[in-house]
């Protein structure tokens, strides 16, 4: 083994350029042309590649310093062996890596815990620890040794942001405790421990993004018989420790930097979602001291800005093409203000009194991005209608007996559900989606409806599959675990993904009718209303019934007035005369 001190190489002609990002850890095994640091001059950022492989010993520079070409950044320990050092190991001969391993794992360790970590960012150590193979996780808990608890399969490779931290250092958990709370574009999840313990260290803090495999906490699991794998784990004890040493300067979210936190969807733009956008709804933006200076020149916020560099960074490139594109009317300024459309001026309401600002949850902001989003692209039609269900209703009434020895609720929904599911295959066109280049429509072969669910972070839409091939028990037993699921944070971003329709229930608040917007890429979304009673002319006298208001509107691009007043005919009759189910 050898050290090697890497230096800043030659970076055609900037000088005193600043260090705004480290991008290792002491204790990281870098590869060759593995970013290092990145470098922000008057001109251009760069990202300084590794001239050599090795682990990172110390790291001789830190955030804000500022650089010329030959200053050194950090010590690597390289993998040369001598030919002496292959012959005392070949001979057997003390010095062996055991007995140097304890130093080799404290020192960096200690040297890091007085150095700022990157902010916001996991060390790759705690990252490359966390997939290990589950017999290796298996081994540690039936040790009773320190185990890295990872975050599990989310459903989605995107970065999701750490809402709120459940425990703290020292809380004994038992399996299937909450330990923290993610929240991704689309949902709201809680990570359950796999093993009971003590929490020894917390790896993430509220607002650090992660994903899956990426270190959460190191718990003492309790000590269990368990089988020993046959392979190592992955990683050494000099590592592990110098990732718990890396992250423990990991601050709050109002500490964090924008690259550290979750931006909303920017599907409509075209362009990656950047931590930038997040940044804004904090005050705080990713850029360095050359774009910042350009902006104010401009007159630009840079909140508005969306960068294309490193983590989200804002570039100058940015920056210009956001001026050129406000002007113009571009897609910039239509992502920002919407189609073109002016912003609503900003009013001071301290001006008038006390206010409380409380900031938006994540599924809040994205939900409203996506009904402004389906708003302005959607050419919407809305069609009203009322469904006699009261034969439904006695009906739902007598079976309420047998539901409770199911153990089962039976709701209106259920045969909602079960009645939109045979309409829908008896009109394709409300039940497919106009692809991407507006030429082609895709017709599904299959039945899957979304339920609106209102929860106490916004609005969430998870989706029953295959409706129209379950029966109404069966629904009832779905619906009632995915609200279940929707108010406990727990559903995954596949439960709400793949959805040809959308049923948006206010029938437990009130209301005689009301225009939902459609769920695009789906084309047709059902609102439901209060059941009243009215009085119904039957040919010679009014009869009391219950009629159920409903609204459907629809994408005009895809649906036409024939098409939606044929689905909603169908519909009233199926709930009318729920018979014709069996039909």
């Amino acid at each position: 083994m050898a050290k090697e001190k890497l230096t800043v190489p030659d970076m055609g002609g900037a000088e005193d350029a600043e260090v705004i990002e480290l991008c290792v850890a002491v204790g990281d095994q870098i590869e060759v042309e593995q970013s290092l640091i990145v470098l922000e001059s008057d001109k251009a950022s760069m990202e300084i590649p590794a001239a050599q492989a090795g682990t990172v010993l110390e790291i001789l520079v830190k955030e804000g310093d500022t650089l010329a070409e030959g200053a050194p950044i950090l010590v690597v320990e390289t993998a040369v062996e001598t030919a002496g050092d292959a012959a005392v190991a070949a001979a057997g001969e003390p010095e062996t890596a055991a007995e140097t391993a304890p130093e080799q794992a404290v020192d960096p360790a200690q040297e890091q815990a007085e150095k700022p970590a990157p902010r916001g960012r996991l060390p790759q150590e705690s990252s490359a620890a966390a997939p290990g193979t589950a017999s290796a996780a298996a081994s540690e808990a039936g040790s009773g040794q320190d185990q890295t608890v990872a975050v599990p399969d989310i459903g989605t490779t995107d970065p999701v942001e750490v809402i709120e931290v459940c425990v703290a250092v020292g809380d004994s958990i038992a399996e299937g405790d909450s330990l923290v709370v993610l929240e991704s574009d689309k949902a709201s999840m809680e990570i359950p421990a796999p093993f009971a313990g003590e929490v020894m260290e917390l790896v993430v803090a509220e607002g650090a993004q992660v994903v899956e495999g990426d270190s959460l906490a190191i718990v003492k699991s309790a000590a269990v018989a368990v089988p020993v794998p046959t392979s190592p784990a992955p990683e050494s004890s000099q590592v592990a420790a110098s990732a718990v040493a890396a992250v423990s300067d990991v601050k709050p979210d109002d500490d964090l930097p924008a690259a550290a936190r979750v931006a909303p969807a920017t599907a409509a733009a075209g362009r990656p979602a950047p931590a930038t956008a997040a940044a804004a709804s904090a005050g705080e933006v990713y850029a360095g001291p050359a774009v910042r200076k350009l902006a104010r020149e401009f007159g630009v916020k840079l909140s508005q800005v969306q960068g294309s560099g490193p983590k989200g960074r804002i570039l100058k490139e940015d920056l210009q093409e956001f001026v050129k594109n406000t002007l113009s009317g571009g897609a910039n300024a239509a992502a920002t203000f919407g189609a073109g459309i002016p912003p609503i001026p900003e009013v001071d309401f301290t001006a008038f009194g006390e206010v409380d600002i409380q900031p938006l949850s994540k599924i809040a902001k994205v939900t409203a991005a996506n009904m402004q989003r389906s708003w302005l692209n959607v050419p919407h039609v809305t069609q009203f209608d009322e469904a006699d269900i009261t034969e439904l209703e006695a009906f739902r009434t007598a079976m309420k007996p047998e539901a409770e020895k199911r153990g089962a609720r039976l709701t209106p929904l259920p045969f909602l559900l079960k009645a939109c599911a045979a309409a829908l295959k008896d009109n394709p066109r409300l039940n497919a989606s106009l692809m991407g280049d507006g030429e082609h429509i895709a017709f599904k072969q299959y039945v899957h409806i979304g339920v609106a669910v209102a929860t106490p972070a916004g609005l969430v839409v998870p989706v029953i599959r295959d409706v129209d091939q379950k029966n109404l028990w069966q629904l009832a037993e779905e619906v009632a675990e995915m609200a279940q699921k929707a108010q406990q944070r727990k559903l995954r971003p596949a439960d709400m993904q793949g959805g040809c329709f959308t049923i948006s229930s206010l029938g437990g608040i009130g209301g005689t009718g009301f225009t939902p917007i459609v769920n695009a890429p789906e084309v047709a979304i059902l609102g439901v209303s209060r059941l009243q009673t009215k009085p119904v002319w039957d040919g010679s006298e009014f009869q009391p019934r219950k009629m159920l208001p409903m609204t459907l509107s629809y994408d005009h691009r895809v649906v036409n007035g024939a098409d939606g007043g044929g689905f909603m005919t169908q519909l009233v009759g199926l709930l009318a005369d729920i018979r014709r189910l069996l039909l």
